[in-house]
């Protein structure tokens, strides 16, 4: 159930660099309720309007720190995502997203576990891929939104 509330609704935006749309965001909770290290944060199955936004068009925004890539998030092994924290996913694509209604299919991918796993240390060097199932912690399925984009920035 908490799946539904992994993406505040209001939150979808286009990205404005210099002037120029270069991809879109949206604010996004954890779904662990202890929350979880960052390190094990390994990005997100995330489809809008049929086109997949694999995890290298992605950087996570969180705890006050710029946008990073989840490459880099991987090293950030004593830095923690809370459970009430909201971040900010941001998705590289030119030109963003048309103002309107948007369906988007969204499951993160947090490699968290209460005990050892088999898969623990093969994870480690090499994060399952989002949506596969693999590494979705507390989001087993694939989750459906109906988001609006309301406000267009100007190029």
């Amino acid at each position: 159930m908490f799946d539904n509330y992994l993406i505040r609704a209001d939150s979808l935006r286009n990205d404005v660099i210099d002037g120029e749309i270069v991809g879109f965001q949206m604010a996004v909770r954890i779904a662990n309720y202890r929350g979880v290290y960052l390190s094990l944060h390994t990005g997100y199955f995330l489809e809008v309007d049929g086109t997949l936004y694999p995890r290298e068009a992605q950087s996570f925004e969180v705890n006050g720190k710029p946008p990073r890539g989840f490459d880099e998030i991987k090293a950030a092994v004593r830095e923690h995502w809370d459970y009430d924290d909201e971040a900010i996913l941001h998705i590289r694509a030119p030109g963003g997203l048309s103002a309107g209604a948007h369906v988007v299919r969204f499951q993160q991918c947090v490699i968290a576990a209460y005990g050892y796993l088999p898969t623990d240390e093969a994870w480690v060097k090499e994060p399952p891929t989002p949506g596969t199932g693999a590494g979705s912690d507390k989001t087993p399925q694939i989750i459906t939104y109906h988001l609006t984009l309301t406000e267009t920035a100007e190029a």
